[in-house]
């Protein structure tokens, strides 16, 4: 890169850390990236208010306006790059003007701001870009640091944006998507932060425009930086580097297969990868000791430690990790005393044996927080049975031999990395990004198309195979952003066309006025009602795009509407109310009671947090079905990200580190057959007699008591109750005509159960709680062509349950159109990504038919 020299740049980002003249240091460091010129805007004081008067915006005194105003301790416009100082030495420049030049748009700027505050989130950081960005027509870069008071060191963030206002509507900001480089630590930068730098560096842009064929100027430099800045070529680099693992795990573990139940070996590897990137956003957070990472410490920690011929880091290290710390609340972990007895308890950590330092062990995982939520929850059977159990995890000192993952997979062996090697490469970050932000950064959407291209078993760029069996095909997240705004438009709306335009602004994360310039305060409350009220499907959930789009919109809409959270609140302690007047029993009612309590506590401790409007957005509004289970777990899990971003951390462990321990989602998204609806008599709800009304409520309220469980004996004391009561209803169900058949599925179908696979049939009122249809039906439904419908009998079974929409010829898509209706409410939204394929062949006539009447 033209003698660049990254020493140089580690020296000019260390001058960044501490008191420092932020603006002399920022100036300095983009110097030595080859960024530097004389034209300077004169008189600056730093102040930010006077920057704001010099440089008025279109829409004035927003809230934007004031949260930067506030937060902003000095700010500083560094220099201004045209095309002169781009230019190769030798090459006429376009402009060859002197002295800092306001209306030169096609110029870029460099500013610094320091901020008051010691974090802030990523939404934070890129108002504050827009804030600076709306009031100039030059692409802009912004140098923020936070915390760099007088014992900190201070956070570097670098964020870029290249559009202007839209200056026929002030309050739409229409700036392009802020691209950020959240956090850098200027004293000890991350590898993947110091890559990034030095790829945006000037000699390495010249680079890139020469082999591109983009000209030295204005022009060519922008093409450089949006391209060094591109997010979907960083996650198909990943994409690349983990398949190359994958397909190296598949060839050297070893996976049980004499077991009653038993996963094949890409499904344990894929189980593997989502733990293991939910652990690396938890280390993200500071959740998870960074030394259980460290080869060095493990070596220290496990007894003989081996790289190339051993396989204790897996057993002793992560599972540990995994099942007897992460899913078990901190006061009740500690080694087993006795093995042979507790060899079914997944509480006790397990083989003291192999390691060498246990209380080391013991004290790296102290640190970590108690997170629930079923993704570390052990498959191997809790109880033993006639034949002994199955192993799944092999988490047993007894049975740990059927499973064996070794050292060097996550180590690396040979020249090729390991899984942890891999994930240090690259910078994660636990916030989705979105069409109007993102950082440069690993964020949770890539678990969906870790799920597309891994769980297929193929190379995505070399092989569709496995792909084409499934029909899962990854959506991309501007049309998930389009739909979910279109679907939500209409649902919260109505009939009205002008609200409705109103709501895509609210919508729009880039809007730049406040929320009271679009409602009045009773259609604000209106409004949240309706969110309240909301029930949103995605029958093809796959990996959660579409449900995960919904929440952060939503989420985007109760912000905006209602900042305190107030509102949204009481509107909670209303519905519990109702559900605890409509208690039946001693137990449910306390249940009931608690549930009140908790509400209070949530707010009360998340006032200015969106954790407690995603979680009761989760808990009220928001449903997936997929056939396939891993992709159910894969899509609980971006939730479980969802709202552990939300939560901080400290440093009391009694107080489990300020963490809430997440919700159990397996009655929010579930592994069952969509297109087959439950057989039951025409008309017929389950509900008729008195006795299965009481069942049914039972069995809805136990589930509820099971979303809310933090504790091990608490789930299973909820899941054997819904045993208990699934047998009795499915036995007044036969009694009262329904299909002998039907009532052996309800019966058997246990939501609880990781190792199940997918029901073989789909009923939102029974296993949603939601039997008069949703206002939202939103999908990518699986793309598999009539000939891959298999076995026959699965075809016909097709065919006869939607006979007016569907012929033998027709694709998998066609059914899911005709159930996607049927399972929407009276004038709700029903929105999918369509084919145009069944518009102009034979075998689609019938479903336009259907469609049309």
């Amino acid at each position: 890169m033209d003698g660049f020299i990254p020493e140089r740049i580690r020296a000019a980002l260390a001058a960044l850390a501490g008191g420092a003249d932020f603006a002399a240091a920022a100036t300095g460091l983009l110097g030595e990236l080859g960024y530097r010129s004389d034209r300077i805007l004169p008189g600056q004081s730093g102040d930010a208010g006077a920057l704001v008067r010099q440089f008025p915006a279109t829409n004035p005194d927003t809230q934007s306006e004031r949260d930067f105003l506030r937060e902003a301790r000095s700010v500083h416009i560094l220099f201004q790059l045209t095309d002169a100082e781009i230019a190769a030495s030798g090459q006429k420049a376009l402009w060859d003007a002197s002295g800092f030049d306001t209306g030169n748009a096609q110029s870029f700027l460099f500013a610094a701001v320091e901020l008051r505050g010691d974090a802030y989130p990523r939404s934070r950081y890129a108002a504050f870009t827009r804030e600076i960005n709306k009031r100039f027509q030059h692409p802009m870069v912004v140098l923020f640091r936070a915390g760099a008071g007088a014992s900190g060191a201070g956070r570097v963030t670098l964020a870029f944006v290249h559009r202007r206002p839209n200056r026929n509507d002030p309050a739409r900001d229409v700036l392009g998507n802020v691209a950020l480089i959240r956090e850098i630590d200027p004293a000890s930068p991350h590898r993947a932060h110091r890559d990034i730098l030095a790829e945006l560096a000037l000699p390495a842009r010249l680079e890139w425009m020469d082999a591109h064929g983009a000209p030295r100027n204005f022009d060519g430099l922008l093409a450089a930086w949006l391209a060094a800045l591109d997010t979907e070529e960083l996650n198909r680099r990943f994409y690349r580097d983990l398949f190359a693992w994958f397909e190296r795990a598949l060839d050297t573990a070893r996976f049980p297969t004499d077991e009653a139940v038993t996963l094949a070996p890409e499904e344990h590897i894929i189980r593997l990868i989502t733990r293991m990137l939910f652990v690396w956003f938890l280390k993200e957070k500071g959740l998870v000791a960074g030394g259980l990472f460290a080869e060095h410490r493990a070596a220290q920690l496990l007894e003989d430690y081996d790289r190339a011929g051993g396989d204790s880091y897996y057993r002793a290290v992560l599972q540990n990790l995994f099942f007897a710390t992460l899913n078990t609340a901190i006061g009740q972990r500690g080694f087993s005393s006795a093995q042979q007895s507790t060899h079914r308890v997944f509480s006790y950590y397990r083989y003291a044996g192999q390691i060498a330092d246990t209380d080391g062990l013991a004290d790296l995982l102290a640190r970590t927080p108690f997170v629930n939520g079923g993704l570390f929850d052990c498959l191997d059977s809790e109880r033993a049975t006639r034949d002994g159990g199955y192993r799944v995890d092999c988490f047993s000192d007894v049975h740990y031999r059927k499973l064996s993952i070794p050292n060097r997979l996550f180590f690396g062996d040979d020249g090729s990395p390991g899984l942890i090697d891999l994930f240090d490469r690259y910078k994660f970050t636990v916030e989705e990004n979105t069409p109007a932000e993102q950082e440069v950064a690993l964020d949770p959407e890539l678990l969906g198309k870790v799920f597309e291209n891994l769980l297929a078993a193929v190379n995505p760029e070399t092989s569709l195979t496995a792909r084409k069996e499934t029909g899962s095909y990854y959506t991309p997240r501007p049309v998930v952003d389009y739909m979910v705004d279109e679907a939500l438009a209409g649902a919260l709306a109505g009939k009205d066309g002008a609200a409705a335009e109103r709501i895509r602004r609210l919508l729009d994360y880039g809007y730049a006025a406040d929320a009271e310039a679009l409602f009045a305060p009773a259609e604000r409350e209106r409004i949240i009602r309706a969110i309240a009220g909301l029930k949103a499907l995605d029958p093809a959930v796959g990996s959660g795009a579409f449900p995960m789009g919904i929440l952060h919109k939503l989420t985007l809409a109760l912000r905006r509407l209602d900042p305190d959270n107030r509102l949204w609140e009481n509107i909670q302690r209303e519905q519990a109310a109702r559900r605890a007047a409509a208690a039946f029993g001693t137990d449910d009612q306390a249940a009931r009671d608690a549930e009140l309590d908790e509400i209070s506590a949530i707010f009360e401790r998340y006032r200015d947090s969106d954790y407690g409007r995603k979680l009761y957005l989760i808990q009220n509004c928001i449903y997936g079905v997929d056939i396939q289970p891993i992709a159910v777990q894969i899509a609980k899990l971006r939730f479980f990200i969802s709202l552990a971003i939300e939560q901080e951390p400290n440093d009391d462990a009694a107080d489990n580190y300020g963490i809430r321990p997440l919700p159990n989602l397996e009655t929010r998204f579930v592994a069952a057959d969509t297109l087959l609806a439950l057989a039951r008599p025409a008309q017929r709800t389950l509900g008729q007699t008195a006795a299965v009304t009481d069942l049914e409520r039972q069995i809805a309220a136990n589930r509820e008591r099971h979303f809310h469980a933090v504790t091990r004996q608490a789930k299973l004391d909820c899941r054997r109750r819904d045993d208990e009561l699934r047998r009795q209803l499915a036995q007044e169900l036969q009694a009262d005509g329904f299909p002998a058949a039907s009532a052996g599925q309800i019966a058997a179908w246990e939501p609880f159960d990781q190792n199940a696979g997918a029901a073989d049939w789909f009923d939102a009122g029974y296993m949603f709680g939601v039997p008069n249809g949703f206002d939202v039906v939103i999908a990518n439904p699986p793309y598999v062509r009539q000939e891959g419908i298999a076995p026959k009998a699965y075809k016909d079974a097709l065919l006869k349950a939607y006979p007016d929409a569907a012929v033998g010829r027709s694709d998998l898509y066609c059914y899911f159109y005709a159930r996607g209706l049927q399972l929407l409410k009276e004038g709700g939204m029903h929105l999918f990504v369509c084919s145009n394929s069944w518009l102009d062949v034979g075998y689609g006539a019938k479903l336009q038919e259907y469609l049309l009447d």
